[in-house]
């Protein structure tokens, strides 16, 4: 008996809601696949509470934990380091603890920087990207630190735009500008990616964001963050215009295997978390 351990190590995520979270359900695949004796415990994490969640973690000896919103920047206050990335973010969603000491990373941008360099490096590229939000900021930021020669963001409320270029000029060696979005967004010709960093068609198989699919170029490498339908009808509509589409899938994907490396130090199977995702967005579309 004495060389049996019944002590699982203990990841999980902090966020509220989180009922709809399917993280929970592609990690624990991944680590029962892997042989490891580990657990990931989605948790509903109110704001007034976040403190005593970190403190528990800490107590617990967790390995880590995923916050997502309303938390990615509330967080920062209570952890010892921020990985680089995160500092210029300004936002974590991605927390290691070791020996006690909390360290805070973002895998939203470096989830899509390892989907896109399955198919191309962004140094040197060109990048047109809609949208301001926080996974656009994440986005923007990792393709500065990766590299890229220039990157336009546009959006509605321009001002946000511009928020992100600047903290891609003053913090990486790339070039970038924002740009206000009115009426159908039109790609410049010399774009290598075009990537779709808003929420529009999240669950909605038929919603597209306003561009004008006319200005998109055969051979361009086309993104969508939205992991819920992964093939958006944006990425169809690039799809048969020739373009080289990359969906959401394999962002989150990503993340989570980011996330595990820097807890656990260990990769886990990509191909078995993107099968339990794809068979929980299936059964969701079908219901």
């Amino acid at each position: 008996m004495s060389n049996q351990n019944f002590r699982s190590i203990l990841t999980g995520s902090f966020s509220t809601p989180c009922a709809d979270n399917p993280t929970v359900a592609m990690i624990e695949a991944a680590y029962r696949h892997a042989g490891i004796d580990a657990r990931y415990i989605n948790c509903d994490v109110k704001a007034a509470h976040l403190k005593a969640a970190v403190r528990g973690a800490v107590a617990m000896e967790w390995a880590g934990f995923n916050c997502s919103l309303p938390h990615k920047v509330a967080v920062i206050e209570y952890l010892d380091e921020l990985a680089e990335a995160a500092r210029i973010i300004g936002a974590v969603n991605c927390v290691a603890i070791r020996d006690g000491r909390l360290v805070g990373n973002n895998t939203d941008g470096k989830g899509f920087l390892a989907s896109l360099r399955d198919v191309v490096d962004p140094a040197g590229k060109k990048i047109f990207m809609l949208g301001a939000g926080g996974a656009a900021r994440a986005i923007a930021v990792e393709l500065g630190l990766a590299g890229a020669a220039h990157i336009t963001v546009v959006n509605r409320d321009a001002a946000k735009a511009e928020t992100i270029a600047a903290l891609v000029r003053d913090n990486t060696g790339s070039d970038a500008a924002g740009c206000p979005w009115s009426g159908k967004a039109c790609i410049p010709d010399d774009t290598d990616i075009v990537i779709n960093a808003t929420s529009v068609g999240l669950g909605d198989a038929q919603a597209m964001p306003e561009i004008d699919l006319d200005t998109l170029a055969k051979g361009q490498i086309v993104a969508d963050v939205i992991p819920n339908p992964p093939m958006t009808r944006f990425l169809r509509e690039a799809r048969e215009r020739g373009c080289t589409s990359l969906d959401g899938l394999g962002m989150l994907v990503n993340q989570g295997v980011i996330g595990v490396e820097l807890w656990l130090g260990k990769t886990l199977d990509a191909g078995v978390m993107k099968q339990t995702l794809s068979d929980i967005f299936g059964a969701s579309d079908a219901g």
